[in-house]
Order: structure tokens, then sequence, then C-alpha cells
């Protein structure tokens, strides 16, 4: 073996071999502090799964929209539960009126009730002051005819054009009609009315559990996209972290040694003195 002074072939390519390991280290380290690959380490890659992100989070959003569509759904249909409640009651007081052994006083008690509960359906639908109890969020969701506002358009989806309609239920008119009811109106009149609006009303919830059932599936749908979407971003960008940590604990070990036999290298020129010396 050449002994010589100028150039130490042997400590620069262990000081090669140390870059190396301790730029695979830092990598290694970048990779656990982040949890996720870099640009430099699939550049296609990151691309695709920024787009996957992307739709991740607009179908995340879509489903909050769809949520609220349920929401708007499920309080109107609470309202006309209390609808249903308040025509059943009406029914019952309109047959309970038609009872020849009642009194005068009976049946102006039985009428007062039957006034009070005509004048909360229509609070709650229509309202005098154009102000209805049945809403959601600022919106009236019982009165179409009213509001002029028939359905409400719902983003559905993470692109442009998935949307959904949702309709309203048009209640104010079961409400006029059981105000045009009064003392004057033949029994057998109000009660075929009443059960012609108890109809209305359970028809109109009908189509809205229907509408609500659509959505249930529709947000059931995202919730499996966004979870595939989520899989896929993961296995382009995320870092296996025991592998990491192996490769971590690896590059330490090679960098220590290389450490160590660089300066075993630094050593070999020193044998030169040993002929001068």
């Amino acid at each position: 073996m050449s002994l010589i002074v100028n150039n130490n072939s042997s400590a620069f390519n262990i000081w090669s071999n140390f870059s190396a390991n301790s730029s695979h280290m830092k990598k290694a380290m970048q990779h656990l502090s982040t949890g996720e690959k870099s640009v430099a380490d699939n550049p296609s890659g990151i691309g695709i799964s920024e787009r996957m992100r992307s739709q991740a989070r607009n179908t995340a959003k879509a489903r909050d929209n769809v949520e609220n569509g349920i929401s708007l759904l499920q309080t109107a249909d609470a309202w006309m539960q209390k609808m249903s409640d308040m025509a059943g009651r009406l029914s019952e007081l309109a047959i309970e009126a038609q009872d020849g052994t009642k009194g005068t006083q009976d049946i102006a008690n039985i009428q007062t009730e039957f006034s009070q509960l005509i004048r909360e359906m229509d609070r709650i639908t229509y309202d005098s002051g154009g102000n209805p109890a049945a809403k959601f969020n600022g919106k009236q969701i019982l009165d179409d005819n009213l509001s002029g506002n028939v359905a409400i358009t719902i983003q559905v989806g993470a692109d442009d054009g998935q949307t959904i309609d949702i309709t309203k239920p048009d209640l104010w008119v079961s409400a006029a009609q059981v105000l045009m009811l009064n003392s004057a109106v033949d029994a057998s009149d109000q009660i075929s009315q009443l059960a012609d609006i108890i109809d209305e009303i359970s028809n109109a919830r009908a189509k809205n559990g229907a509408q609500q059932n659509r959505l249930e599936h529709t947000r059931s749908g995202l919730l499996s996209y966004e979870d595939n979407l989520r899989a896929s971003e993961s296995k382009i960008r995320d870092v296996d972290m025991a592998r990491e940590s192996t490769n971590l604990a690896k590059f330490q070990i090679l960098n220590q040694v290389s450490n160590a036999m660089l300066a075993q290298a630094n050593q070999l020129p020193q044998q030169v003195m040993q002929l001068i010396g």
C-alpha cells in the first residue's frame, strides 16, 4: 500500500459515506417529525395526493351540507307532528261538540279550545305578522306559497353540479281550511274537513320522510367516498413510522461507525513520520 500525504483517498471515501448516512438520517428524522413524505420523495405522487386531499375536504363539507338538510327536514317533521296532534284534537272537539246532551256553556268552552288551536296552527305556518314559528335558520319551512321558495338546493358532492333540491311542505292551506270553520258550519263538514287536513299533514310528512331517507343514504355514501379517498391519499403521502424508525436507528449507527472510521483514516498519513523519523 502506498503512503501518501497530499490526498487521503480512504478518508475521502469514508467522509462521502458519512455525508450520505447523515443525509439519510436527517431525512428519516424529517419523515418521523412530520409523518409525511416530502415533494422530493415522490413529486408525481404528491400532486395526485393534493387533488385527493382537496376532494376529501370538499366531500366533508358537502357532508356538512347534507346533515344541515337532514336537520331542516327533521325540524319540519317536528312541526308537522305538532300540527297533526292539534288537527287530531280539533277533530275530537268537533265530534264532542255534536252532542245534544251538552249545554250552551259546554259548547262555548269547546269552541274556545277549538279557536285557540286554530290560532296556533296558523301561527306555526303563516302568522298574520309574516313571522311564522316554523323556521330553520331563519327560513320558512312549511309555507311555500307565502315565501315563494318551493325548494332549497343543497350541494351534496365535491364537484360542480352535484346538488339535491329539498321540496318544503306547504301546509298553510290546511290552516286556512281550519280558519274557515266556525260554529255555524255543519258538524259533518267540520269532521270531514279535519279528516282531509289530517290526511294532508300525513302525506306531507311521508314526502318529507322520503327526502330525509334519501339524504341519509347520500350522507352514508359521502362518508364511504371520503374514507376511501383518505385511505388512498394516505398510501401515497403518509410515512410508515415503523419503517422510518428502523431507518433512523440504522443510519445513526452507520453515522457513528463512519465517524469512527474517518478518525482512523485520518491517522494513515501519520505513518509517513515513521519512515523519516
